[in-house]
């Protein structure tokens, strides 16, 4: 069974990740997005709201599965969880630099699980959690760039942003 881990904070979770949960999907018979927390960035969204959003947009996507994971390293939790792949998105070279890193500490403290790399859609390419959060901040719109669901509850949360 080819099973791969999309680890990510998710915060939010934006059309760009879920693409690429998506065509993951196609290529693995399990694929288990890991809801991780990102210590050097501070979360708008709870671990348990992320949790519900991304479960509710990957509803109709039979072979994903959502977890939370907040004190394990990406490849002790891929090797617990029995998958032998990371799945990561890169958009841009900058991304590209920054997960090659991160795919060579990996191999490093595991040899056996192989890092796979997708390459965004052009009309994803340019967006980031940051950068959403950035633009909804000054009353820009964002909604072509979520999930339904996360883009309402980032609207009910619009206030908090402005707090941070």
């Amino acid at each position: 069974m080819k099973r791969a881990l999309f680890p990510g904070s998710f915060d939010p979770l934006t059309m760009g990740h879920l693409e690429t949960i998506r065509r993951g999907a196609k290529l693995f018979d399990e694929l288990i997005v890991g809801v991780f927390v990102n210590s050097n960035k501070s979360s708008l969204f709870t671990m348990e709201e992320k949790l519900m959003l991304v479960k509710e947009a990957v509803a109709d996507i039979s072979n994903v599965r959502v977890i939370a994971q907040e004190t394990e390293l990406t490849v002790v939790a891929a090797e617990r969880l029995g998958a032998n792949f990371l799945l990561r998105g890169i958009r841009s070279i900058k991304d590209y630099e920054y997960e090659r890193e991160i795919m060579e500490m990996n191999q490093h403290l595991n040899p056996e699980i192989e890092t796979v790399f997708l390459l965004a859609q052009s009309q994803y390419s340019h967006i980031s959690s940051s950068l959403i959060k950035e633009v909804l901040l000054f009353d820009g719109n964002v909604q072509a760039y979520l999930p339904k669901n996360v883009y309402q509850m980032m609207m009910e949360k619009k206030g908090e942003i402005n707090e941070k």
